[in-house]
């Protein structure tokens, strides 16, 4: 089969989503370009601030949701079940569940002056309800923060070429964000300069191998997102995130032109098996997916720092809506450089199945972008991806941040940053984050269905019909229990007590939130008849 049939149909679908179903959204939330946003009514010079340009804020909100999720799970996918239910789910998924999730956190946060997922919970369901969810989210977040850390310096000692792109970067977002905020320089001109420099950093990087140890780079990253959390959004965070993005672009264009150019024939069977060694289809595959097609950390980046900085509501449904397309282009760029490389003869190879998902990731990059890049194609995945896990670690501490001050209470965005920052990081020198990271996917769907119901919630609170996001929270609230059910199943054999605890209670905040949910939701309908 030709790979090229997936793009078309894929990009074809994409479209049709955007421009229909974008459509009945926006009318869903009334979206209104004259409305003032958060980012003017609470301006506060550190997060409430304007994007100078919607391009700008689509750059940073597209970096910190990205990251290597719609590439890794998209990859387990294939190998376990096959490319066609993977691609299925992360073009569908995205459509009717992941988009509407991300729109949907992004402009109902913005109606709610700023407010976070979890605080919007506690108006339009109960205070209880907040604090569980802040709770449990505020906890995932640090284990992401560590993960992260300690994927990202894993990464820079294995590959140490990668370092001077990724870390030089951050001088450049620097001054890049002086020259669009302070100097007011045109945002072309300013967006070139970083373009080059940042062009310059990726030439560097095959001459400038920069080593150190895996705990000197942690503690170097937590000092990083330390000051990426406090200092305002527009300085830092931002336009670095923002200069980022371009690579996930250069990249995705590239995958994309490289599959135009060679036209790689799948030989791979569009199936591979209902039960997979890692669990049923469903509700494993759709976790197993996860960002590829709907993540519950998106709802808290678009609620978290994307609404403190849309200057309008009309680049909701571009940012929300097609910043989570976007994504599923990559998704679905990762499953087509996976089945490429099987073989009708030997499948997959022994060495290949033993490899990382980014490293079977960037061979198949490679061998797209063969007429492209030649031999450089693999090294130019592993630097976009990491890249991208950089984005997320200083995304994922700063919201941290805001929920800290959310749920403790706290003034100070110096200490509430300090507290994440410090557990994050004895959580990563621990290791103990390996034991609880098996459950992150179920529990990142979980957030995600919560999300949803939130919003359901705050739409019933406003007299509209809340289908759209209501069906879709069901669905994914029943797939993630029937996942952390599985997953308990299996902790059981194994006597893994701290994940089946963690089991337990998550399934115990999904039962708790549809019990407060559900009267809502009765009450609505009754209305109704």
């Amino acid at each position: 089969m030709s790979s090229l049939i997936i793009v078309f149909i894929s990009l074809a679908l994409f479209l049709w989503a955007y421009k229909v179903l974008g459509r009945r959204i926006e009318s869903l939330w009334h979206v209104d370009p004259k409305r003032a946003t958060p980012a003017y009514t609470k301006f506060d010079s550190v997060d409430f601030i304007p994007a100078r340009n919607w391009l700008v804020l689509f750059g940073h909100h597209f970096s910190s949701i990205a990251g290597a999720g719609p590439i890794i799970g998209p990859v387990i996918a294939v190998m376990l079940w096959g490319w066609l239910p993977a691609a299925i789910w992360a073009v569908l998924g995205t459509i009717f569940i992941g988009g509407i999730h991300d729109f949907g956190s992004l402009i109902t946060s913005v109606r709610e002056r700023g407010s976070s997922i979890a605080d919007t919970a506690q108006h339009v369901i109960s205070r209880r309800a907040k604090i569980l969810l802040s709770l449990f989210v505020w906890l995932a977040l640090i284990l992401v923060i560590a993960v992260f850390a300690y994927l990202c310096a894993d990464t820079f000692v294995k590959e140490p070429k990668i370092v001077m792109p990724s870390l030089g970067l951050i001088p450049v977002a620097a001054v890049v964000g002086y020259l669009l905020y302070h100097a007011r320089m045109n945002s072309f001109l300013a967006t070139a300069f970083g373009l080059v420099c940042l062009a310059g950093l990726l030439l560097l990087a095959d001459n400038f191998a920069v080593k150190a140890s895996i705990n000197a780079w942690i503690v170097i990253l937590f000092v990083y997102c330390y000051f990426a959390s406090i200092l305002p959004v527009n300085i830092l965070l931002q336009p670095r995130d923002y200069l980022c993005s371009f690579l996930l672009f250069f990249g995705m264009g590239a995958g994309y032109i490289g599959l135009t150019l060679s036209n790689p024939k799948i030989s791979m069977p569009p199936f591979l098996s209902y039960n997979a060694k890692d669990g049923p289809l469903w509700p494993m595959l759709f976790v197993t997916v996860a960002c590829g097609a709907v993540s519950g950390f998106h709802a808290l980046i678009a609620s978290g720092t994307t609404s403190k900085q849309l200057a309008n509501e009309r680049y909701a449904k571009r940012i929300g809506f097609g910043g989570m397309i976007a994504e599923s282009m990559v998704a679905v760029l990762a499953v087509i450089s996976v089945a490429i490389l099987f073989s009708a003869k030997t499948g997959f190879s022994a060495a290949l199945k033993s490899t990382s998902p980014i490293g079977i990731f960037s061979q198949g990059f490679g061998e797209i972008t063969r007429k492209i890049f030649g031999n450089y194609g693999p090294f130019i995945a592993v630097t976009i991806l990491n890249a991208f896990i950089l984005t997320t670690l200083d995304t994922a501490t700063r919201i941290s941040r805001y929920l800290s001050e959310e749920l403790f209470g706290l003034k100070n965005r110096y200490f509430s940053t300090l507290i994440s920052v410090t557990l994050s990081a004895l959580l990563a020198f621990s290791g103990k984050w390996q034991k609880i990271w098996p459950a992150f996917g179920a529990s990142n769907q979980l957030v995600a269905a919560l999300a949803l119901l939130v919003i359901s919630c705050w739409l019933i609170s406003k007299g509209k019909s809340a289908k759209l996001t209501l069906w879709p929270a069901l669905f994914m609230l029943a797939t993630s229990i029937g996942a952390l059910l599985f997953q308990l199943a299996k902790y059981l054999r194994s006597r893994d007590y701290v994940l089946m605890a963690v089991v337990v209670i998550l399934t115990a905040l999904s039962a708790y939130m549809v019990y407060e949910v559900l009267p809502i939701i009765t009450t609505r309908r009754k209305n109704h008849e």
